[in-house]
């Protein structure tokens, strides 16, 4: 009875060994589904939708290890402290839905990891930076922050804006000089067939006078009372007078 008793306690502990506990986690603005050892491998800390106030405490800059940040969808206030430069080895940041004020650090551009970063719809203000991965981020990271996207629009407007411009006018200069050349080809072939049929009509005439001696009498017979008609209508008209 008591080897049954240590048989039966040894199945529920290697059971309990071999329960995976599986843990939804929510990076890179997509959840997760972690269990088991895979669990170990993977710090974060998720506070979103809780409806937290205040201030962000600087402290949090002190979990060096996490990989992952989301505080979004509360009502944090103040500024975005800059001890989440820290976090050398996140890789997702979510501070969106917010009422953060003021700028964002620049010295989160030290941050070589971060694939993710979302501050939108916060009180953001002033320059964004565009240094190491914050140079891969679009608008989508800052929309619903007016000073902060309104300088980003501007920013890629003014980069965009000049090269635009030129490849336009490029285009239209190209598009003149093929339709000058077009006009220039036209006339040429203008000429070319006016030309070329001219001298398949006297050819053609030539031809049927050399061959056919009828016509050919006719012509000059035709060409003679020609002569003496415009002779006959400058004496009586013009030289008379």
């Amino acid at each position: 009875m008591f080897g049954m008793w240590r048989w039966l306690s040894a199945l529920e502990k290697r059971a309990a060994i071999d329960e995976r506990v599986e843990i939804e986690f929510a990076m890179k603005n997509r959840f997760e589904l972690y269990n088991g050892s895979n669990v170990n491998c993977v710090t974060g800390l998720d506070l979103s939708c809780n409806q937290l106030t205040g201030e962000i405490p600087s402290d949090i800059g002190q979990l060096q290890a996490i990989l992952a940040s989301n505080l979004s969808n509360n009502s944090l206030s103040g500024s975005i402290p800059e001890s989440f430069s820290n976090l050398k080895m996140i890789e997702s940041l979510d501070i969106s839905y917010n009422k953060l004020t003021g700028q964002i650090p620049p010295q989160l551009t030290a941050l070589n990891f971060l694939a993710t970063f979302n501050v939108s719809y916060n009180n953001l203000s002033g320059r964004t930076p565009d240094k190491g991965q914050f140079a891969t981020f679009d608008e989508s990271s800052y929309r619903g922050n007016p000073s902060l996207c309104a300088w980003l629009i501007q920013q890629k407007y003014s980069r965009t804006l000049k090269p635009t411009t030129t490849q336009a006018s490029g285009a239209e200069e190209e598009e003149e000089e093929e339709d000058d050349d077009e006009s220039a080809i036209d006339m040429v072939t203008l000429y070319s067939s006016f030309g070329a049929s001219y001298v398949t009509v006297i050819l053609v005439l030539i031809a049927i006078l050399w061959i056919n001696s009828y016509w050919r009498r006719l012509w000059f017979y035709s060409i003679d009372r020609c002569i003496d008609t415009w002779y006959y209508w400058l004496s009586k008209y013009v030289l008379c007078r």
